[in-house]
């Protein structure tokens, strides 16, 4: 017969994954290892019994939440009749020994927090991205293990590492609205980076973060959505049209829009058309510019005694057109601060007419171009004083005006 080798080592490990739903669970102790390991098990469907005289609040939260069976008393011989797995992390080294040994001759297998090389199991440092567990052993080297881990599910969750799906490609396929965030590139959301590395087509805005288009593989068409031929139709319908026909010859696309797709992006215009095709479509939020704009330029929306409020206006629209929807002179009574986007053209009117209807000539403002990218600039003024200074500057678009005492906040002035 050949000899047992005691002295486990990585190579000595078989990994396997458990399925344990419906299926007896026991936990011998109720500190701190428990905590970290039950939530995985209770997710896993186990029927988990937990013995142990004192549990953390935490643990006793689960318990009272109904997740497990929690008997609160010391360990004794038998506990682990009929169980499939055990997690042995008691404070007390001679009941874990008893325990241990009470498993090895039931054949359950269980784990030890207090002395791996006793245990017939391990536990594995896990993660889970998209329906990807990844489970990595190291011996005797758990942060290792930790490591690896992370660094493989950071990879496929925002898509520098990728695997590609072999089940057949559905006839139609699907469109992600996808937020790009203000510009930088490093603000767009993980699952929007991981759908983009995913993408078959990618369908994008000016506005969005364009140094994300550089990491596509070669085989990703990318399409400039400003550049789409409309005819007769409108844009906005052109890009419809475009999304509408991808996702149908089976393409996984992405919409990849600046900021966030319902504000003021016309998202929902393109999600209610995917929706009449019967097209499957997913809506991924992005970081809005409203609030990371003026972050950037280290202007709060918000501050204590300051602001109470801030507000969101489109001004694309100037206010003395009969087409805006907005209401300037309750905007001009507002106290708090006043965010406008799109409005470098008619932020002239916009000032005079928010001082006309009551706001101070000097209340400060802030004009911040290209927020958080590498060309980011500021230009400070108040409302009597923009305009002149947004021509002065030679200001474009995209920029967010910021209205209100906020912006001298970390300024000192």
């Amino acid at each position: 017969m050949a000899e047992h080798n005691a002295e486990h080592n990585e190579s000595a490990a078989y990994p396997v994954g458990l399925r344990l739903a419906g299926r007896r669970v026991v936990v011998l102790g109720g500190g701190q290892v428990a905590q970290r390991r039950l939530p995985a098990l209770i997710a896993a469907g186990a029927d988990v019994l937990l013995i142990s005289p004192s549990v953390t609040p935490s643990v006793e939260a689960m318990a009272d939440a109904g997740e497990l069976r929690w008997e609160p008393r010391r360990y004794r011989d038998g506990d682990l009749d009929g169980a499939w797995y055990a997690l042995i992390s008691t404070d007390d080294p001679e009941a874990n020994r008893a325990a241990s040994a009470e498993a090895e001759a039931r054949r359950v297998w269980a784990v030890r927090s207090d002395d791996a090389d006793a245990a017939t199991a391990w536990t594995p440092a896990t993660g889970r991205s998209e329906g990807v567990t990844v489970a990595v052993l190291t011996g005797r080297d758990p942060r290792r293990s930790a490591a690896v881990r992370d660094a493989i599910v950071e990879g496929l969750r925002d898509g520098s590492l990728t695997a590609p799906h072999f089940r057949s490609r559905p006839a139609t396929g699907h469109v992600a609205l996808v937020g790009g965030g203000p510009g930088d590139p490093d603000l767009i959301t993980v699952r929007g980076r991981r759908l983009l590395a995913g993408a078959d087509v990618v369908i994008a805005d000016r506005l969005g973060p364009r140094d994300l288009l550089d990491e596509l593989p070669p085989h990703v068409e990318v399409i400039d959505a400003a550049k789409i031929p409309y005819g007769r139709f409108m844009a906005q319908e052109a890009i419809n049209n475009a999304l509408i026909e991808h996702a149908r010859a089976g393409k996984s696309v992405v919409r990849l829009k600046g900021g966030d797709p319902y504000v003021f992006g016309r998202g929902m215009e393109e999600a209610q058309a995917l929706a009449e095709h019967g097209i499957p479509c997913t809506v991924v939020p992005g970081i809005s510019s409203t609030i990371s704009v003026p972050g950037a330029a280290g202007i709060p929306v918000t501050h204590r005694g300051v602001a109470h409020e801030f507000t969101v206006v489109s001004g694309h629209v100037a206010p003395d057109d009969p087409r805006s929807l907005v209401d300037w002179e309750a905007v001009a009574r507002l106290r708090g601060t006043l965010v406008l986007l799109m409005s470098v053209e008619n932020i002239g009117a916009i000032a005079g007419t928010l001082v006309r209807h009551g706001r101070a000539a000097g209340t400060p403002v802030a004009v911040v171009q290209e927020g958080t990218t590498a060309a980011q600039r500021r230009v400070d003024a108040t409302l009597a004083t923009v305009a002149e200074r947004v021509k002065a500057e030679g200001i474009r678009p995209p920029a967010v005006i910021v209205v209100g005492d906020v912006v001298t906040v970390g300024t000192g002035r």
